[in-house]
């Protein structure tokens, strides 16, 4: 991402030249408690109808999250289509807009690995574990970190 809105940390480029593909790297400071120390890639795939809907984003580095499916796909309220939620848990004006960019994508992945919202979980087993066994949730998420950093070497 070159831009003068460069964020520490982050680093993206192209899938094989494809605009539509990202690969993202997301260098964790010591900052975000849980994460810290961490390396964890991640695709952001744009759909062609960009920017009227969002782009999905899937961490290719396993990661135990309470808003991050098994698969590695991110849920988090930016990343869903503009439109009313059916189950009235969010307003439209959390869900995705055209005004934001990859930076606003990325910055709120970053605050939600430092902040689960475990009331919509994706990842229910992390969700409860961070409400219930905060200690055994921690250690699940330091082994990712370790696994994190023999992925990138």
């Amino acid at each position: 991402m070159q831009s003068d809105k460069d964020i520490p940390g982050i680093s993206c480029g192209l899938v094989d030249s494809n605009v539509f593909e990202w690969e993202v790297m997301l260098m964790i400071s010591d900052e975000c408690k849980f994460y810290g120390g961490g390396f964890f890639r991640a695709l952001l795939t744009f759909p062609p109808e960009y920017p009227l809907l969002p782009p999905k984003m899937k961490f290719e580095t396993p990661i135990f999250h309470p808003n991050i499916y098994k698969s590695g796909e991110v849920c988090i309220s930016i990343l869903h289509p503009p439109e009313e939620d059916k189950y009235g848990y969010e307003s439209a004006a959390e869900r995705w807009s055209p005004v934001q960019s990859p930076e606003t994508i990325l910055l709120s992945v970053i605050s939600m690995l430092s902040s689960p919202n475990d009331e919509s979980p994706a990842n229910v087993e992390a969700a409860s574990m961070w409400r219930e066994d905060p200690k055994e949730f921690k250690k699940r998420v330091r082994k990712c970190v370790r696994d994190s950093l023999e992925d990138c070497g």
